[in-house]
């Protein structure tokens, strides 16, 4: 149930809306501007000059995206997404729980991701989620417990992982609906996307999709099995049709690193209706994970270099891009652990990472905020950022003795679902890629001054600044 300041500022943004689509140019600047006084010291100046500048700007490739977007995305679902998400996960729920940060003295997320199911109608390779089977499940009931636990904290943002999410989508679409001042994604592989589907989207209003695709049908197909490829663009074309928003979920490895980063695979994306990128470098999580599929230094500075290039505001492509593993500077570093986001898989268990599977708690035995004061939790709240360089973020991929010191000290066990994986197992597969890459990523990293966002740091902290020491990670 939204708050009595939720469903006032809702009414207000609704006015504001009809009036931005009376002159959508010239109005939604004069409210941005009118924003950036509302709001005060709550944002960076960049939060607000950058809009502007789209907005003002025909010549910035943002601009024709952004207003692209309002005819393509059925304006009632544009409205109440972007109001949620302004009102609800931006005004509200960051002010929320950046005190309750303070007050806890832990970490409290921005987004949880959980697993309604463990079960998935695919098996693409390099996949964790693929082996779980179908017989571990979160009730509809334990879905609705974390929510209204994690809302009291200030989250407003859900993600849904799996396995394939949306074998559970009447649920999901329950919960939606349940929870209006919240905003809802599930990452999926688009096959059991359909018209009643789009339509219970559409009357939800609060949920997006990120489908998984990989590049050509051939690196898509090699991976995911045949037949996948034209399967998820029938799903995108009938979420066009159907005016949802959506974007793409992209998994980069050693195989198809070229081809998700081609100027033809984005303006095929772009076509079919897609209005943001995921971009997810391979882990090599689980017992017979494939190591082949890491990047080279080489490859990874491409896919590096490719997205800026992609982004670039004056010739680059007109679709939102966030890079998980090589945009960690605009982030502060690692963002899991209930930094930014946690995670809660199909049995319950809270892991730091959804990539990284080991947890000393369960939502069946504890409470939301019980899990973030945990001392699996504790370990990342006082370990982040694992290092300096933010081209190396990771406390397994870039920092594996960091995830080893860390799952030791907490006494934390493997969640892996199909079979128990040590610490040591997991990050001696990481060991060469990490040592192989921190030239490279020092190289790169010192081309040029770097963006300082704002820090939810332990160590920021008095308690944080005497009880710190670099050499625990």
């Amino acid at each position: 149930m939204a708050s009595a300041k939720s469903k006032l500022l809702h009414s207000i943004g609704a006015v504001l809306f009809r009036y931005i689509y009376k002159n959508p140019k010239r109005n939604m600047l004069r409210l941005v501007k009118l924003g950036k006084k509302f709001a005060g010291n709550m944002y960076p100046e960049s939060t607000f000059k950058t809009p502007i500048e789209i907005i003002s700007n025909e010549n910035n490739i943002w601009h024709d995206y952004l207003f692209n977007g309002m005819n393509d995305i059925d304006k009632e679902f544009l409205q109440h997404a972007v109001l949620t998400f302004g009102i609800d996960l931006g005004l509200i729920g960051t002010s929320t729980l950046r005190k309750k940060r303070d007050e806890m003295h832990c970490n409290i997320p921005w987004v949880v991701l959980l697993d309604p199911t463990s079960a998935c109608n695919l098996k693409c390779k390099g996949c964790w989620a693929a082996e779980y089977g179908y017989k571990s499940n979160l009730s509809l009931d334990e879905m609705r417990k974390i929510i209204f636990e994690c809302k009291e904290l200030g989250t407003h943002f859900f993600m849904f992982t799996g396995g394939e999410p949306l074998i559970r989508k009447k649920d999901l679409i329950t919960l939606a609906l349940e929870n209006q001042d919240c905003i809802f994604l599930a990452f999926t592989n688009g096959t059991l996307v359909d018209e009643e589907f789009c339509l219970d989207l559409k009357k939800c209003k609060n949920f997006g999709l990120a489908l998984s695709i990989e590049g050509t049908e051939e690196t898509n197909d090699e991976r995911r099995g045949d037949g996948v490829y034209n399967k998820t663009l029938d799903a995108m074309a009938v979420l066009k049709k159907h005016g949802c928003i959506f974007g793409t979920s992209i998994c980069y490895t050693s195989r198809n690193y070229e081809a998700v980063t081609s100027d033809e695979f984005y303006d095929k994306m772009i076509e079919c209706g897609a209005k943001y990128m995921w971009y997810f470098h391979y882990m090599p999580v689980g017992g017979d994970a494939d190591t082949e599929l890491l990047l080279t230094p080489e490859q990874r500075e491409h896919v590096y270099r490719s997205v800026r290039e992609k982004r670039n505001n004056k010739t680059g492509k007109p679709i939102f891009t966030v890079d998980f593993q090589n945009d960690a500077e605009f982030v502060g570093g690692c963002i899991a652990g209930g930094r930014n986001y946690f995670h809660i898989n199909s049995e319950g268990d809270a892991e730091p990472c959804v990539f990284i599977h080991y947890s000393d708690s369960n939502i069946r035995e504890k409470s939301i905020l019980e899990c973030l004061k945990s001392p699996l939790f504790n370990e990342y709240y006082k370990g982040q950022p694992f290092n300096k360089n933010m081209l190396r973020p990771c406390p397994m991929l870039e920092n594996p003795q960091a995830l080893r010191k860390m799952v030791e000290r907490s006494g934390a066990k493997s969640t892996n679902l199909l079979c128990a994986e040590s610490a040591d197992a997991l990050c001696a597969k990481c060991d060469a890629y990490a040592k192989s890459w921190a030239p490279r990523a020092k190289e790169i990293w010192e081309e040029k001054e770097r963006f300082k966002p704002f820090t939810q740091y332990y160590r920021d902290t008095p308690e944080g600044k005497t009880g710190y020491k670099s050499e625990d990670y």
